[in-house]
């Protein structure tokens, strides 16, 4: 069983829920924001036709692992895990732009650079660079955030210049980015892996620039594995990876980019069977802790009942 799709009705809910690409959000009295990571998976910004089992709370518990080791250093709007597929926290007015922080050439930037591209995002990059080879240092290439349809990339000035984001928010915004990806790149190397690059959203709460949304997952993050990161980089061959580029490489091998005309393939048990164990294997990786399934009952009821009882504790 996946879900894929939410309609809950809480106490006090406000305004339309939001539905994301792989997450549903819901407004308690404007204060609280509940976060339901579904099993849907998107990829080249198109919601995949067949749900993935335990997708949904792998995203949720990872991002919460990385939410909980970070929250000394970077303030976030986590509250309580309320369910192993939902989040509770405080809401936050949501900037429009999201931090991509790249610590290697790989995935789009690569196949931008590939291309010809030499600035990405205003970020100049030298030439001679190869798939897969380490930056000189980290670097940031900010995208606007599209509620539907693909982000844009766009620098650091453009979002200044055109008001996206003031720029004392923004300078906050690149200090944590980068403060993140260190940490990131820390936890992943004790495990064995390597933060390739990942995406970071932020919003302001009480005019606090704060952490939103997931952290180092899958869906955000490209991971390669360490032990044979140099063998095969030096071999021009292709990573062992834990990410989700798995999944946009089997479409692209398959025809699907997103472009218009383009039909998905079609989405196997096997295949989708497949991706779920990826997700898991991720997890257990990152979190060096064996993955618990969350029990068999009926999804949308259980979280309903975590949310219902966190509500109550909070006398709404």
């Amino acid at each position: 069983m996946t879900l894929t799709s939410t309609d809950f009705h809480f106490p006090k809910q406000s305004e339309a829920v939001y539905h994301g690409k792989v997450r549903d959000v819901y407004a308690i009295e404007n204060d609280i924001l509940v976060m339901v990571a579904t099993d849907r998976i998107s990829a080249f910004d198109v919601v995949l036709p067949k749900g993935i089992p335990f997708k949904g709370q792998v995203l949720n518990q990872i991002a919460n692992y990385f939410l909980d080791a970070t929250a000394k250093e970077i303030p976030n709007w986590k509250l309580a895990e309320v369910d192993p597929m939902a989040t509770a926290g405080v809401r936050c007015e949501g900037f429009r732009v999201e931090m991509i922080v790249r610590g290697y050439l790989a995935g789009s930037a690569w196949r931008d650079y590939a291309a010809g591209t030499r600035s990405i995002c205003g970020v100049e990059l030298p030439e001679g660079l190869h798939e897969n080879e380490k930056l000189p240092r980290p670097i940031i290439t900010p995208t606007t955030k599209a509620d539907q349809g693909h982000d844009m990339n766009i620098s650091r000035e453009e979002i200044i210049a055109q008001g996206i984001v003031a720029e004392a928010d923004y300078e906050v915004m690149e200090k944590y980015a980068l403060r993140l990806f260190e940490i990131g790149t820390q936890m992943a190397a004790e495990k064995g892996l390597i933060l390739v690059d990942t995406k970071y959203e932020f919003g302001k709460h009480d005019g606090k620039v704060m952490l939103i949304d997931e952290v180092h997952t899958p869906d955000s993050s490209r991971y390669f594995y360490a032990d044979t990161y140099a063998d095969l980089f030096a071999q021009g061959k292709p990573q062992r990876q834990l990410s989700k580029e798995f999944v946009r490489q089997w479409l692209m091998e398959n025809g699907f980019m997103g472009r218009p005309g383009e039909t998905v393939p079609e989405m196997t048990p096997e295949v989708c069977r497949s991706i779920s164990e990826r997700y898991i294997e991720l997890y257990e990786h990152l979190t060096g802790t064996k993955f618990v399934p969350a029990a068999e009952e009926d999804a949308a009821k259980r979280i309903e009942k975590g949310v219902l009882d966190f509500l109550a504790n909070l006398n709404l």
